[in-house]
């Protein structure tokens, strides 16, 4: 071993165990935080059309969409922040954005019951046409994050956002073609419903995954 002239401690280059230049399996960190700006990009996009076109045609599956893309963005860019902190920092992000999950996921909820009650029909062009874009968009944000999937709560959260978004993208398109069926609103609601059932699950998958982080870290 080399002689340490200044008595110090030397300087360590990772944090609880992490090594900073890397990220869960040795991944290198500048590959998953381009992979995170381009969702990130992606997502304010589609945020910013599909709220628009959502609020045009009066569908509350795409408003509740358009609202899951800023919130993934706010996920995305919140990940680059503390991409490369200890496992503390990036647990305690997850948290938060697990309990973000939880919230959109009743406020979808409280949507639901506004626009039952309004009884507005939506416009099913819109819907299918605004959420084959839309799925679009998060197919090839999963492709860009599918070597990412897995890791820690931090990375699973991304992920499952990503994922979400697509199943949810499927299931406006579907409820375009029923309410041109039916000439009601109850399959957009119906969609509703489904995204409201993802957002609260995952929701309490990654703050499983961040509590148990938080108490693995605190007993290191």
């Amino acid at each position: 071993m080399l002689p340490n002239p200044t008595g110090k401690p030397p300087e360590m280059s990772v944090s609880c165990g992490y090594d900073h230049g890397k990220q869960d399996g040795g991944r290198p960190l500048g590959a998953y935080r381009r992979a995170l700006w381009a969702v990130l990009v992606i997502n304010a996009a589609m945020f910013v059309t599909e709220m628009t076109a959502g609020v045009w045609g009066k569908s509350v599956a795409l408003q509740a969409d358009a609202l899951d893309f800023l919130g993934d963005s706010a996920t995305y860019a919140m990940t680059l922040i503390v991409l490369g902190m200890s496992i503390r920092w990036r647990a305690g992000a997850a948290m938060i954005k697990g309990l973000s999950m939880g919230g959109f996921g009743f406020w979808v909820i409280a949507m639901m019951g506004y626009n039952l009650i309004q009884g507005s029909l939506p416009s099913a062009a819109i819907m299918g046409s605004v959420g084959t874009l839309a799925l679009a968009a998060n197919l090839l944000s999963a492709v860009i994050l599918f070597r990412h999937r897995k890791g820690d709560s931090n990375m699973r959260s991304v992920w499952l956002c990503t994922r979400n978004d697509a199943i949810a993208n499927l299931a406006v398109i579907a409820a375009a073609s029923g309410v041109w069926a039916s000439g009601t609103g109850w399959p957009d609601l119906a969609v509703g419903a489904v995204i409201a059932v993802l957002a609260l699950s995952s929701s309490v998958t990654v703050l499983r995954l961040a509590r148990g982080e938080l108490r693995g870290d605190a007993r290191a």
